[in-house]
């Protein structure tokens, strides 16, 4: 069977962890910039899906390719790293300290955020044609999206800070959803189809996702959106990115390792029972 059990995938994420703390800085830097580089496109491709036809679960449903693209490339997303990496330092895993964690954090914000904006400038060209004419409806589109959730945000104050960050929050739950999915299987087939799901929820309900914004916010400023980098900035990266790492440590990492990787003794009634039972999810 292709099925791998929660108990297997949750020590292949306490691994994959490990593995990325100790990974060389080229690797991480060239790894994470084509991550954001490809998600960015991915976010290009879905807007403009969404503009031509008018539907935007057409956009939903097709957005999780570039995902999917990633992951199977071994790329690394800021969003993921945030919920593998500290399971390592979890599990005491020899040499992972908080500093290894905390440079792998920040490889992977520097080329995610430079593969994001390497696709937004060139999306940016093809928008505007070189930029010399006025961005066509997808680049407008990508404009009024940048608007609405930075100073559409600050205008509604703490109520609107609350909203973004909690919108992070549920992002990440689903796209470190997709993440650690995708090592439930070892076929190829069987990966995709495990990613799609929790990457189509989190787009269809308009999630924040702080790489997908490193190209939406950026793009939307250079196609003429009415905010600045300080609006992008302070009223959606640095929140997201906050509520990104909450969402994916507590609601994925933390809650997998705590259930799988660090299982607590059943119970005991009395009775001679079949331990293999307790690893059957129920239906």
């Amino acid at each position: 069977m292709s099925y791998v059990t929660p108990k297997e995938f949750a020590a292949k994420m306490v691994d994959a962890g490990e593995a990325k703390v100790f990974m060389s800085t080229k690797d991480t830097l060239i790894r994470a910039y084509m991550a954001g580089a490809i998600l960015a496109l991915a976010a290009a491709f879905a807007v403009t899906i969404a503009v031509n036809t008018g539907n935007f679960l057409v956009a939903s449903l097709l957005f999780p390719v570039g995902f999917c693209m990633l992951y199977l490339m071994g790329f690394d997303l800021l969003t993921g790293v945030f919920t593998l990496v500290p399971l390592a330092l979890f599990a005491k895993r020899p040499g992972v300290t908080v500093n290894g964690m905390l440079r792998n954090w920040g490889l992977v914000f520097v080329g995610n955020f430079a593969g994001a904006m390497t696709t937004a400038i060139f999306m940016a060209i093809i928008f505007t044609m070189g930029f010399s004419q006025e961005p066509n409806a997808v680049g407008q589109k990508i404009g009024l999206i940048g608007e609405s959730r930075t100073v559409g945000y600050a205008a509604a104050g703490a109520a609107g800070m609350l909203t973004v960050f909690v919108r992070a929050v549920m992002c990440n739950w689903m796209v470190s959803t997709g993440v650690v999915a995708a090592m439930m299987s070892t076929s190829t087939s069987g990966k995709i189809m495990a990613m799609w799901m929790p990457i189509l929820v989190f787009f269809y309900l308009g999630f924040e996702h702080s790489i997908v914004n490193m190209f939406l916010f950026p793009s939307g400023i250079m196609l003429g959106g009415n905010f600045t980098w300080f609006d992008y900035l302070a009223y959606n990266e640095i929140p997201v990115i906050l509520g990104n790492l909450v969402g994916g440590l507590t609601f994925v990492g933390g809650m997998i390792y705590m259930t799988h990787f660090r299982e607590s003794p059943a119970r005991s009634n009395g009775v001679d029972r079949n331990d293999d039972a307790t690893s059957v999810p129920a239906e």
